[in-house]
């Protein structure tokens, strides 16, 4: 199902920005932008390309096998994806999408914007006027969370949930990293009902990140789950350290004033606010940690991609907006800790703050 009244807004909205810019017409090619136009979500073996223009008409191309997806375009063509079976390369099914996009309309606006980041030779070919490279329009415009998709990812962190869970019940001394992973992917696939279109991040125990490795846990060890699953091509993401055995004092103490960056986070942000000024206030206060380092990003958004805007990150320059799905991941790492603990929250901004959408157990 779609929510075809939210995708009508987000149609809406690049209305505005193409009326804004003056172009006529907007082409898109990255399949998370089509996904956040239409509702088309075609996994990651297809190619489906997508217009619109300024008076909101909607040009969808998809791969023929997915032809009765349920959708929000004014036209929905096909283009073949698959020759007696055998699946044609990426450029192939691009370029033929895109012609099959060309041949739907007649000449091009005299301005126009295009993701050029995926244009193929065929799209260039086929350009004449003023046309604008519109990826930094796109990736502003699907900061915004709707409603129809925070429900997705909703969805998609109950399978967080239920393996942080799991993981709690089983880790111990002895378990292999690799035996923890399948159990995580099993947990995941059974909570959401259906195949993944995601799985990750970091598996490993006594280590800062990482896929899982043929290895057991010992003993005095932590260990950094960093998980995140895709749901219908939404993702999500958020860590949680569980130690393997009793936490020593400086591993408690640790977990400690990581989880103070949190009652921070909640009572600085709001619309209005610059990320680098949470990300400084965080850093100083895990600097008295020393020699524990905090030496990566405080967060980043979460969406149709893994890392989206606004970045928690001295970096960039951004200001958190309404809509904004942020994470905040603090960590700290040492050996002495074996070898360091991170924690990482869900919120999404609101016209006063923030509100929490990982609120499950945070002990170590």
């Amino acid at each position: 199902m779609i929510d075809k009244n939210a995708l009508k807004g987000r149609q809406n909205r690049l209305v505005a920005e193409l009326q804004r810019l003056k172009c006529g017409m907007a082409v898109l090619l990255r399949p998370e932008s089509i996904q956040w136009l239409t509702g088309a979500y075609v996994g990651p073996l297809f190619q489906p390309v997508a217009a619109i223009d300024d008076q909101g008409t909607v040009t969808l191309v998809l791969p023929s096998r997915k032809a009765e997806l349920p959708v929000l375009a004014d036209n929905v063509r096909t283009y073949e994806e698959k020759r007696l079976s055998t699946m044609r390369d990426a450029s192939d099914q691009r370029h033929e999408a895109i012609l099959v996009l060309l041949d739907s309309f007649g000449s091009a606006p005299s301005r126009a914007g295009c993701e050029f980041s995926l244009a193929p030779q065929s799209l260039y070919g086929a350009l004449h006027g003023d046309w604008i490279d519109f990826d930094s329009v796109m990736f502003r415009l699907r900061r915004k969370k709707d409603a129809d998709e925070l429900a997705m990812m909703a969805t998609a962190n109950r399978a967080n949930e239920a393996m942080y869970a799991r993981a709690r019940e089983i880790i111990e001394p002895g378990l292999n990293e690799l035996d923890l992973y399948s159990e995580m992917h099993r947990v995941a696939v059974r909570t959401l009902g259906e195949p993944l279109t995601y799985f990750g991040q970091d598996f490993r125990c006594n280590a800062r990140g990482g896929a899982p490795r043929d290895r057991a846990a010992e003993a005095g060890e932590l260990w950094v789950l960093d998980l995140g699953v895709g749901y219908r091509g939404y993702y999500t993401d958020s860590a949680r350290t569980i130690a393997v055995s009793e936490p020593t004092d400086a591993q408690r103490s640790a977990w400690e004033q990581l989880a103070a960056v949190f009652p921070m986070v909640e009572g600085k942000v709001r619309p209005g606010v610059k990320c680098r000024e949470v990300f400084d206030e965080s850093a100083a206060m895990l600097a008295v940690a020393a020699p524990w380092v905090f030496n990566h990003h405080l967060g980043h958004g979460v969406g149709l991609a893994p890392h989206e805007g606004p970045h928690l990150n001295p970096k960039w320059d951004d200001t958190f907006e309404v809509g904004d799905y942020f994470t905040a991941e603090p960590g700290l790492y040492h050996d002495d800790l074996r070898h360091g603990l991170r924690l990482e929250q869900n919120y999404v901004v609101t016209e006063t703050g923030v509100d929490l959408l990982t609120d499950w157990p945070l002990g170590l």
